[in-house]
């Protein structure tokens, strides 16, 4: 016979190869498909709800180590009696029941009762294929290697969830990879949370696809603790990162003020919170809070995103765009260099929480060039904060008096 191999990807997945040997002298064929990749970091698990005909035709990549499951019927292909295969969900179920078919002519002649159930149980799997009535269909790759068609991609499906797990060690003992040793003595979560980044499992943004999210717990000094957290996407390339404060919001609101003089300025350290607003006076330029989120970086840093964030602006771009005004953006564009280069300025962050904080180059001493004012917080202040419905004393007796 002859075996014919193609290297092919499927759309929205990843590459495989579809194996197809075919004899000449009986007319015997077979196909069967294998991953292309290396198994993922996760296992997988589609849960299809199938409601119509046109979801008979979806197409499925199942390996030879997952499993499928129609829970209505109580019915189960387990993992490695199958070859991995590129099929349908109908051709899914069209090969189960040619498995049962198969020696069912030796059972009728044994065992009539158990061959009479047996058909019984295939007549409801061909009763599946009319789609008289919705069920459910499960794929579970452990290896991560399976894949569930979605019409309707890139948007997301409505009937389709997949679900990405961490593998137990004895699924991976079945794919072959080394079992993870388990640590008899439970390490301290306090510290975990000080001297280890943390993972955890989240979807990109951008492309829905796996990624992975890493979050630290910093201590800055001469202030507090803050939560950075960062995102990197393997499949688009997509990167994030977001600080949060580690504490409480503070009595009272804080604005610091630095005179810049020197271009040694633009390497302090920033943490600008999302309820911090930015200004510089001799720019005539004010950045309200929310804009650009919580982040932690240098001066230069947080001016480089301040005019990346002009410089995208849509409504400056393209042929809709006036000369006007893309020559005063322009300027400011230019004064915004020189204040990183040799023009002085003031530099003023508001933050009605108290979470931001700007660094002192003379701490714990005075800074000659910084100051920082610490003020009550106005009734529309606190009602943007969410302050004037929080009731964190005295609540218990007036909800125990209600009920």
């Amino acid at each position: 016979g002859v075996t014919r191999l193609l290297l092919t990807r499927i759309p929205f997945f990843k590459e495989i190869i579809v194996s197809s040997f075919s004899c000449d002298s009986c007319s015997w064929s077979n196909t069967e498909i294998q991953s292309a990749g290396r198994i993922q970091e996760q296992g997988v698990r589609y849960t299809l709800a199938v409601t119509s005909r046109q979801d008979m035709n979806r197409e499925v990549v199942k390996t030879d180590c997952a499993s499928a499951r129609i829970p209505e019927l109580d019915f189960e292909i387990p993992a490695f009696s199958q070859k991995g295969v590129l099929t349908t969900i109908e051709g899914i179920i069209d090969r189960a029941v040619a498995g049962l078919e198969q020696d069912q002519p030796a059972r009728r002649a044994t065992d009539q009762e158990v061959a009479r159930k047996i058909d019984e149980f295939i007549g409801k799997l061909r009763q599946l294929k009319e789609v008289n009535s919705s069920f459910t269909f499960i794929l579970d790759d452990p290896s991560g290697n399976s894949f569930v068609e979605n019409p309707q991609a890139p948007q997301r499906d409505e009937a389709l969830v997949v679900t990405h797990y961490r593998r137990s060690p004895q699924q991976s003992a079945l794919l072959g990879l080394e079992g993870e040793e388990v640590d008899a003595k439970p390490p301290d979560a306090a510290e975990d949370l000080r001297d280890e980044v943390l993972q955890f499992n989240t979807n990109c943004p951008e492309c829905n696809a796996p990624a992975g999210t890493n979050m630290k717990l910093v201590q800055i000094p001469h202030f507090k603790e803050v939560i950075i957290m960062a995102t990197n996407c393997d499949s688009c390339g997509h990167r994030t990162n977001e600080v949060k404060s580690g504490g409480a919001i503070e009595p009272q609101g804080t604005r610091i003020t630095l005179q810049i003089t020197d271009p040694s300025d633009m390497t302090r350290d920033i943490l600008k919170s999302e309820t911090c607003s930015v200004e510089i006076p001799e720019l005539e330029f004010e950045l309200g809070m929310g804009a650009l989120g919580g982040k932690f970086t240098t001066l230069e840093g947080l001016l480089k995103d301040i005019r990346d964030l002009v410089e995208k602006n849509p409504f400056t771009l393209g042929d809709s765009s006036m000369p006007s005004r893309t020559g005063k953006l322009q300027e400011f564009i230019g004064k915004l260099q020189d204040v990183k280069g040799k023009a002085q300025a003031h530099f003023i962050m508001d933050d009605p929480a108290g979470n931001s904080y700007l660094q002192n180059v003379y701490a714990p001493e005075e800074d000659p060039e910084l100051s920082v004012q610490r003020y009550e917080r106005t009734f529309e202040q606190n009602e943007e904060l969410g302050l004037n419905d929080m009731k964190t004393e005295g609540y218990e007796p007036e909800a125990a008096s209600g009920r």
